[in-house]
């Protein structure tokens, strides 16, 4: 089981001049056990920031964030997060067979292969990069973010504008190849976009958030 819910949630940031801005006003809703919603909103309207709560990186300032009636107080690998920049991690608080077979297993399943001797090879991921188009190299950066936050085998998956950075053609076979990956592994999906198309493809249900503040 892996839901998500928002009870009445308020974030509020202190500038560095002093001043609050509001991010979250008031936000209820509840993202189901195994479903893919999408969010979607102009920018700065709070879609990151309700996935970094989610993620436990921030706390909100009122009301309540429960993963299955829980309340999220700080970071867990129960909780991947999948960012617009390839930022990459290790796993942690698994064994180190299970890693290597978790890993190796969704590079396979997401197409995350540079080739024979795979992504560690010694000078393999500098001479792919020499050859490959640039949308080519970021859908296979990317693919290996996805991969590393499935290996640790999260309840849900916290996606905040994965292929913003892509160009259409990779954005499109990414969302396939996502869609595929979800239905494989019946994982909790809320995913951040501000591409209206995107949502309406990817989505089961999609919440739009007003300006500032959502």
């Amino acid at each position: 089981m892996a839901r998500l819910t928002l009870d009445s949630l308020t974030m509020r940031f202190r500038t560095r001049r002093g001043d609050t801005i509001t991010a979250l006003q008031d936000i209820t809703f509840e993202v189901k056990d195994r479903e893919f919603a999408v969010l979607v909103g102009t920018s700065g309207c709070g879609k990151s920031t309700i996935l970094r709560l989610a993620a436990g990186l921030l706390l909100p300032t009122t009301g309540r964030l429960l993963l299955d009636g829980h309340a999220v107080s700080g970071p867990n690998a129960e909780r991947g997060m999948v960012f617009q920049s390839y930022t990459l991690f290790p796993l942690a608080h698994r064994p180190a067979e299970r890693r290597v077979r978790a890993s190796t297993s969704w590079h396979a399943r997401l197409g995350a292969s540079w080739g024979r001797g795979g992504l560690h090879r010694p000078g393999r991921p500098q001479r792919i990069r020499a050859r490959l188009p640039q949308g080519t190299l970021l859908g296979m950066m990317q693919r290996v973010a996805i991969a590393r936050a499935l290996a640790n085998d999260p309840a849900i998956l916290l996606m905040d504008e994965p292929f913003g950075a892509l160009d259409a053609q990779t954005r499109a076979l990414m969302g396939e190849l996502l869609l595929r990956v979800w239905e494989q592994s019946a994982k909790t999906v809320p995913f951040v976009t501000h591409d209206i198309e995107e949502a309406l493809f990817l989505a089961d249900r999609v919440f739009v958030l007003t300006a500032r503040p959502g």
